[in-house]
């Protein structure tokens, strides 16, 4: 079984459900603020919907859109792509301009800021009526409720789940006589055994620029064995616990030393693409960039594993959000909006929308074809979390300032602590600060 801990009932609840998923994603209409709650609208004419990972999904989501403009010829699908790291910024701007679009990505980990602002439409009754109604994973829709804020609606249709992957370049090791890098000692070891600066070879690649948060938890917690991201009495959060700042000392203190300089500013965009083409043995990222590596190196040169286990054999890692498509309030074109993400997440869109991110798959029949068996971190990574062998420590995202905190608040200070000028432990008391002022908000709003 998995095992979680979190302290407090409704997290337990998100953390359980996501571990379960595990085991087996311009101009809008009605930016004349015509209204904020939209319309039905005629169900056909021309919706907008905005993609929360532009560029890296743009391909298999332009691909699903060509499908429902051919099964609904009187709709027409205007496709925005924003890069993910723009997204939340984007669409808190397009919320106080009347701007936003009929459809566009929500991820749990942005669900509640969103939804506290009143900008999505709850789907519950929508989805009651739906063919949708019972094929979902249970799971992944109760995470998505349970990161909504707190008032048990369902505001985004999941598509899809991750999960983090220890990338390492078989090839690589194999030369060097290395071990697996299962256990986190074999990881240092090997980072420091494949790295020789002078000829520009790194055992490592580590993330320092957007998105690096939630790839150093993983770490931290990795490390440390700590289970759950609060204490005991759900008030204070574990971020700084002495066992997470040890690690965190640790993990930074890779910078420069196994990994490239230019690490430093590198999303997940960068430092796949570096990973791919370069000499580098080991890459932290998720299950998304699989199909990536497998174009750039062939599948003989790597395998993606599930995170490495501490003392005991021991995994614990942080959540990663379910991803999911929703539809925003002041759409003139619900009904029409309404179909697309039926459509999109349905058995054949949602298969192949899965396949080409090499992500597990919301809809249960698309869950049961063959490619999955067939791409090896996600079956490693459901195998690893029904196993016993893995504890997850699900992350606040139903605090809607959680992404705020964990990005832009804390991605420049994270880069300080990599260049040697803020200390680890003055990071997260940083860190540890805000999230718990963020949770006595929380705790005061919801009585």
């Amino acid at each position: 079984m998995l095992t979680n801990s979190t302290g407090r009932g409704r997290r337990t609840s998100a953390a359980v459900a996501l571990g379960a998923v595990l085991a087996l994603t311009a101009t809008a209409c009605g930016d004349d603020g015509s209204g904020a709650d939209g319309a039905e609208g005629s169900g056909k004419g021309k919706i907008v919907f905005w993609d929360n990972n532009g560029g890296v999904r743009t391909d298999i989501w332009k691909e699903i859109i060509a499908d429902f403009e051919k099964a609904n010829p009187d709709i027409d699908v205007q496709y925005v792509g924003i890069a993910s790291t723009e997204y939340q910024s984007k669409v808190d701007t397009a919320i106080q301009a009347d701007g936003l679009p009929d459809v566009g990505g929500i991820s749990a980990s942005m669900l509640a800021g969103f939804a506290a602002q009143g900008a999505l439409d709850p789907l519950d009754d929508r989805l009651g009526e739906s063919a949708l109604s019972g094929k979902l994973n249970e799971d992944m829709v109760e995470s998505m409720r349970a990161a909504g804020g707190g008032d048990d609606q369902l505001y985004s249709v999941p598509t899809s789940a991750n999960n983090g992957v220890l990338y390492y370049r078989t090839d690589l090791f194999e030369k060097a006589g290395l071990e697996e890098p299962t256990t986190w000692d074999r990881f240092y070891t090997a980072a420091e055994k494949l790295t020789d600066k002078g000829d520009n070879k790194f055992g490592y690649t580590i993330r320092g620029g957007a998105g690096s948060i939630a790839q150093a938890l993983d770490a931290m917690y990795g490390q440390s064995g700590i289970t759950s991201f609060w204490d005991s009495t759900g008030k204070k959060t574990t971020v700084n616990d002495p066992g997470n700042v040890t690690a965190l000392e640790k993990y930074a203190g890779l910078f420069k030393e196994v990994t490239p300089a230019a690490d430093l500013n590198n999303d997940f965009t960068k430092m796949v693409a570096q990973w791919d083409s370069g000499e580098i043995g080991m890459l932290n990222h998720n299950l998304g960039s699989y199909q990536d590596h497998v174009k750039a190196l062939g599948a003989e040169k790597f395998r993606g594993i599930p995170q490495p286990t501490g003392p005991g054999g021991k995994r614990v890692q942080v959540s990663n959000p379910v991803d999911g498509v929703g539809l925003f309030k002041t759409s003139e074109n619900k009904e029409a909006a309404w179909k697309f993400i039926e459509f999109a997440t349905s058995a054949q869109s949602n298969s192949k929308f899965n396949e080409s991110a090499g992500q597990v798959p919301a809809h249960l029949d698309a869950a049961k074809d063959g490619w999955i068996s067939e791409a090896e971190p996600t079956k490693l990574a459901a195998d690893a979390l029904s196993d016993g062998s893995t504890s997850i420590v699900q992350l606040p995202y139903y605090l809607p300032d959680w992404n705020t905190i964990s990005k832009a608040e804390s991605e420049p200070s994270f880069q300080k602590v990599l260049l040697g000028d803020m200390s680890a432990k003055s990071f997260l008391d940083g860190l540890a600060e805000k999230l718990d002022a963020a949770q006595a908000e929380w705790d005061e709003q919801m009585g």
